[in-house]
């Protein structure tokens, strides 16, 4: 396959060249590049000078990919790297790969060079699917690709997990229809054949990420990819015994986890398992929590003493109907009840999901009867709504539970 040029508003996209390999030893630096990636680590300038002189070459050689050197089509510069990884000839369909450099994000540089690329596969290939990956938490890529118009279909266990990271991958597709073209701007980025010159001239006016057709998400999906990428953050509450702490649950809490899982008042209320296995401790410490965060569909935290010892169980899930409301699940080991830390985690938690998340709601349920976890939810500022019949299914059969919610507005009359 013959390598191409693309000129796509103020975007060149083209083969890779020798002469890049300083700027993309430069830019694979970068820790996000490395962890979200499947670059070397640590990267090396070998790696960078084998892959624009050897792997991208050949890659289009073969017809097997289409790498291409996002640059400024007016300066030259390198601000990424976006393209077809794979491509099924069989199948007329192709997986989509890019990265941005660290100087150039903020830009809309891979969405704009997404869609240049996927419109150029539709066009001059005659691809009738662009496929997107990423490991799970990764919503960095995950906005990219959503902005691009890409459907994000679901997960599947990853063929090679990144070291550092988890199993699961999200997976997307595009088809043509779903690449609208702006009203003003041509079918098709315009094409040139690679010639020894330096970065062609852009053409027509800038583009800019909305110029560029790419889809407008809701603020809240945007204001949450930013919060789950990032680390868990540890949260702090007051209470008589001084300052206590909500963070990820750790290794160190297994084994204080099987005893409040284990004991009774724990399996009469609550939906753990019984009986309680070390087993289950370690599913929820080290991938149920884990996976919670890194899908952003919730948080869960250990609650921490004083002195950082784990105290009880805090959990945040975020309505898969509604992405405005979550509802909270909570246990306190028996050595720590009574002391006033679920009423303080509580707020603390709904105060950072209210301020973060954009939640408009918290709502907490209860078996008909669990009078110490309603006392903890109204301490906090839950106000009682009722008893919903049957609501839950518990040990094998249906029960009436309490329930009650949180609003923003509530935060300042606790209880």
């Amino acid at each position: 396959m013959e390598p191409v040029e693309i000129i796509h508003g103020d975007l060149l996209l083209r083969p890779w060249r020798s002469g890049d390999a300083d700027a993309v030893h430069r830019a694979c630096q970068d820790p996000a590049i490395q962890r979200w990636t499947s670059v070397p680590s640590p990267y090396l300038p070998e790696h960078a000078t084998g892959f624009v002189t050897g792997i991208a070459p050949a890659a289009w050689a073969a017809g097997t990919g289409a790498p291409f050197a996002v640059c400024d089509a007016g300066t030259g510069e390198l601000l990424g790297s976006c393209g077809l990884v794979s491509i099924d000839r069989a199948l007329d369909s192709a997986e989509v790969g890019y990265w941005t450099a660290p100087w150039a994000r903020g830009r809309g540089v891979a969405v704009r060079a997404t869609r240049a690329v996927a419109r150029w596969a539709f066009d001059q290939l005659g691809m009738r699917r662009i496929v997107w990956q990423a490991e799970v938490g990764n919503h960095a890529s995950r906005l990219v690709a959503l902005r691009a118009g890409f459907r994000i279909d679901g997960r599947l266990r990853l063929a090679h997990p990144h070291p550092m990271g988890g199993p699961d991958g999200w997976i997307g597709s595009l088809l043509p229809a779903d690449l609208p073209t702006p009203p003003d701007a041509p079918a098709t980025p315009t094409e040139h054949p690679v010639d020894d010159g330096g970065p062609a001239s852009p053409t027509g006016r800038p583009a800019t990420p909305a110029d560029d057709g790419a889809v407008v998400l809701d603020p809240l999906e945007v204001r949450r990819a930013a919060v789950f990428g990032r680390d868990q953050p540890v949260l702090f509450a007051t209470t008589v015994d001084g300052e206590i702490r909500l963070r990820r649950p750790e290794d160190r809490d297994i084994d204080d986890l099987v005893v409040g899982c284990r004991d009774p008042e724990s399996i009469r209320w609550t939906s753990v398992p019984d009986p309680y296995q070390r087993g289950d401790a370690e599913f929820y410490v080290r991938e149920l929590a884990v996976d919670t965060w890194a899908r952003g569909t919730g948080a869960i935290f250990a609650v921490a003493d004083p002195e950082d010892r784990y105290a009880g169980t805090l959990d945040l899930r975020i309505s898969p109907v509604d992405p405005t409301v979550a509802d909270v699940g909570f246990l306190t080991t028996p050595a720590y009840r009574g002391r006033g830390y679920l009423p303080a985690a509580l707020g603390a938690l709904a105060a950072w999901a209210f301020t973060s998340l954009g939640l408009a709601r918290i709502e907490w349920r209860a078996n008909v009867g669990n009078h110490a976890s309603r006392r903890a939810a109204e301490k906090a500022g839950f106000v009682f709504e009722g008893t919903a019949r049957h609501a839950v299914a518990h040990r094998g059969k249906r029960v009436d539970a309490w329930v009650a919610a949180l609003l923003p507005d509530d935060l300042g009359r606790r209880g």
